[in-house]
């Protein structure tokens, strides 16, 4: 039964890999950035990345989004999505051949296929957290936005999740993106010699590819730092931090690591969030990590996740910056997971499948589904719009935040700033602040 779940599994990538791929752009994707007000009232942008769900499997069932309790298997049959906790070890395959085939052409119909590769059964995938397990998550998205249209930029894991979070794209050139994990670690410009990542072509298909410590596009440190706008990027350390190693998307960024940015802007560990935004430190932009026992990845088996998350939003809610600040909390990848929206294929990298995201401001509006078509993208070109600053690059060399559609649209700048209400959660702050680091990267799957 295994051999034949593989050959089917197989069967679905390669009809999925084979062709030529021809983008389809909608229609309500702007090409060119609008000037908008919310330079005005926001000064901080807070970026809380967490890590592998999609959005059916962290919010199946919410009242006014695309996510019903249901799915369908590669045969056609209907099933119900069963409820499941945090603590399960199990982990699903979440690669770009296995997304790209529960994909299947937009049917979104291939997920029990990984489920039975991965030994777990086909049903596996087609799951959603207990609404007890992530009540905080609930109780953000209900009272400010919920994004049920965000798409990551491409199909796969963490590593390319991440890289396009702060660069809109992960192309080494216009024939070859970034994608899966890297093989070695940890990943980054500090990867052991040998380490080496994998690119996928026009084709889709994936080949070796360089070692992890990049040149070849630009980031936001780049504007950011070109316009003297602050920013830090909260990570946690690895391995003891020897030698300066931590789980950031900016180690595998060459002018970063070997840059004053590096010491000055990567900062850990990552609880210092908590008294930055408590004593009004916030820089102009910040990405949050979480800590691997903190990220909602399925293998970490802890629930901890929408507590740490809740923490660093409301030490910002209830602290000095709250008036002035954009929170967006975005989950890097799909983790394996059912989810019943098609993305967007825009190019040969994706849009890969559909992750939550929550937008939070006393200008978000109020109890709001946004259907905006979002990627990842959408993110960056806000940040660009709140701080004027100008796009990292034209989309025909592979960059995003152009095209994107800006997250601005869930924002009423009109509307009677709203009060913050602390975020009830499981664990207090303490959990964090007091816990030993896991010396884990929150995504090392290979």
């Amino acid at each position: 039964m295994r051999t034949i779940a593989f050959a089917l599994f197989a069967a679905l990538c390669a009809c999925s890999s084979t062709l030529s791929f021809r983008p389809q752009t909608p229609a309500s994707l702007p090409t060119a950035q609008t000037p908008t007000p919310a330079g005005n009232y926001i000064k901080h942008v807070v970026v809380i990345i967490q890590e592998n769900r999609s959005f059916e499997n962290l919010f199946a069932g919410f009242p006014g989004a695309n996510a019903p309790l249901y799915g369908y298997l590669h045969t056609g049959r209907r099933i119900a999505l069963h409820p499941v906790g945090f603590s399960p070890l199990e982990n699903l395959n979440h690669f770009f051949d296995p997304a790209v085939a529960a994909w299947n052409h937009g049917k979104m119909n291939g997920f029990d296929l990984n489920g039975v590769g991965s030994g777990l059964g086909p049903t596996f995938p087609y799951a959603y957290l207990r609404h007890d397990e992530v009540a905080p998550y609930w109780s953000m998205a209900r009272q400010y936005v919920l994004a049920d249209h965000m798409f990551p930029l491409i199909f796969g894991p963490s590593f390319p999740g991440h890289l396009s979070l702060i660069a809109g794209t992960t192309d080494l050139d216009p024939e070859r993106a970034e994608v899966n994990n890297p093989i070695g670690g940890p990943w980054g410009c500090d990867a052991t010699p040998g380490t080496f990542t994998y690119v996928v072509n026009p084709l889709r298909k994936i080949s070796i590819g360089p070692f992890p410590c990049f040149h070849q596009f630009r980031t936001m440190a780049d504007t950011l730092d070109a316009a003297h706008v602050s920013w830090k990027y909260y990570a946690p350390p690895l391995f003891g931090d020897k030698g300066g190693i931590l789980w950031s998307s900016f180690d595998s960024i060459k002018a970063v690591r070997y840059g004053p940015d590096w010491k000055n802007n990567v900062i850990s560990p990552q609880t210092q969030v908590l008294a930055d935004a408590q004593h009004g430190r916030l820089p102009a932009v910040s990405w949050v990590i979480p800590d691997w026992t903190w990220s909602d990845h399925t293998s970490a088996g802890t629930d901890l996740g929408p507590s740490w998350v809740s923490a660093v939003v409301n030490a910002i809610g209830e602290g000095p910056d709250w008036k002035s600040t954009a929170i967006v909390i975005v989950w890097d990848d799909w983790g394996g997971w059912y989810d019943n929206v098609p993305p967007p294929q825009l190019d040969f990298r994706g849009l890969g499948i559909r992750v939550g995201c929550i937008i939070i401001s006393p200008y978000a509006r109020a109890h709001y589904v946004s259907h905006t078509v979002y990627e990842f993208g959408s993110i960056l070109r806000f940040e660009e719009e709140v701080f004027g600053l100008p796009p990292l690059g034209p989309t025909s060399a592979g960059y995003t935040d152009t095209r994107s559609a800006s997250i601005v649209d869930s924002f009423d700048f009109t509307q009677t700033p709203q009060k913050f209400v602390h975020i009830a959660s499981k664990y207090p702050p303490s959990t964090f602040l007091n816990q030993k680091p896991s010396m884990r990267p929150p995504d090392d799957d290979l």
